[in-house]
């Protein structure tokens, strides 16, 4: 039993069971954070784009973990104000700061860290810091292609960031984007997310596909929000020209109607809807190669990391931060157009020589650098 560890708050827009890479990662945050003795409260939204699921406005996990989400609207609102960094912030902080003003108010003696996710999270804590005299945490996910060296906006992210105590960013891509700008962080880090090993494993492919119900073929297989700068068109397109390889797609967007057309008219194309983070190793586990063909600067990519622990190597966007999760022994990452994708999956369906060697690498290079021990590079900043 862990004694005298500190009360967290966790704020972010973002939370399960929202589907996404930064909510995977926080659901893996606080349940270890638990384990290990921490007290946890979680101050964030009703989902905001993932539609048709349940959800609790107040609930109690594990031994020491107190979620509270508070209704908002938005359905596909958040993916069309991506490009307007201003809008977005009115959409996603004051209602979550007047919300997090009143536990705090209420809850600050409880509280010894707060642990912000994202710019938008991240002012709200530089003010609830000042105020309650607390330590802050900020981690970046993402990489903000839409701000400009000059004006107001970079003036605002530099005193929201360098008003933390530490800034995390997911990767060196992340990072970067601070530092080769007139933003300058002061106090920037890099950490890195984990996979649990135990749960995301290699399994028999056959058994696999025959559990999700998909043709026993070679396979390549998409996850992650269903939206244009993923590349999900691109890799249609490139489906519909290798009508002897099976394409499974799985996520939850707003092309959701585009990917149910395209597999209606194309027996190769299988959408399989959204699923549930805790279900995805055995869809995994049906594939051949994974394929993330995004067409903008991801800031991590966790998809590949779930992927490469399953056993199943990469062939996608060498984009951002995603070749910093992988390597060449295990992933094929190049300029994501059209021919250069194609022909890489057209080879690996053909060269099962180097397929296989891509695979032999995967698991050992997943429990070397997806384990929990990641959580240090986190944990080591609430002191």
């Amino acid at each position: 039993m862990h004694k005298n560890k500190k009360g967290v708050l966790i704020l972010t827009p973002f939370f399960s069971p929202n589907i996404g890479g930064v909510e995977t990662h926080l659901d893996n945050l606080v349940s270890i954070l638990d384990e290990q003795g921490y007290r946890i409260f979680v101050q964030t939204y009703s989902p905001l784009t993932t539609e048709n699921t349940s959800w609790k406005k107040n609930e109690l996990l594990g031994n020491n973990i107190q979620i509270n989400r508070y209704r908002w609207f938005g359905k596909n609102l958040f993916h069309n104000l991506e490009n307007h960094p201003f809008l977005g912030f009115l959409y996603l902080t004051p209602y979550l700061f007047f919300r997090s003003l009143l536990f705090m108010i209420t809850n600050s003696k409880k509280i010894d860290v707060i642990h912000a996710q994202g710019l938008n999270a991240g002012a709200i804590g530089v003010i609830l810091k000042v105020v309650f005299k607390k330590r802050l945490i900020i981690s970046l996910h993402s990489i903000y292609t839409n701000i400009d060296d000059h004006g107001l906006i970079p003036f605002l992210i530099r005193m929201i960031l360098n008003s933390a105590h530490v800034t995390l960013g997911v990767s060196k891509a992340v990072n970067r984007q601070f530092n080769q700008t007139a933003i300058k962080v002061s106090s920037l880090k890099k950490y890195r997310y984990w996979v649990d090993l135990k749960h995301f494993k290699p399994m028999n492919l056959k058994e696999s596909r025959k559990k999700i119900g998909v043709d026993d073929r070679f396979t390549v297989l998409f996850v992650g929000r269903l939206i244009p700068i993923k590349g999900i068109k691109l890799l249609v397109e490139i489906a519909r020209e290798l009508d002897q390889i099976q394409f499974l797609f799985i996520g939850a967007g707003p092309l959701e109607s585009f990917l149910n057309s395209a597999s209606e008219q194309n027996t190769n194309i299988k959408f399989l809807g959204q699923v549930q983070n805790y279900n995805l190793p055995v869809y995994y586990n049906s594939a051949d190669v994974f394929c993330i063909p995004s067409q903008y600067e991801e800031g991590l990519g966790r998809v590949v990391m779930e992927s490469v622990s399953c056993g199943i190597p990469v062939v996608g966007s060498n984009r951002g931060g995603i070749s910093e999760a992988l390597n060449k022994t295990i992933s094929i990452l190049l300029e994501p157009t059209h021919d250069n994708l194609k022909n890489t999956i057209q080879m690996l369906h053909m060269d099962k020589q180097k397929l296989m060697a891509l695979k032999m690498d995967c698991r050992n290079y997943a429990t070397m650098n997806y384990s929990k021990q990641n959580l240090d590079l986190i944990t080591r900043h609430y002191v």
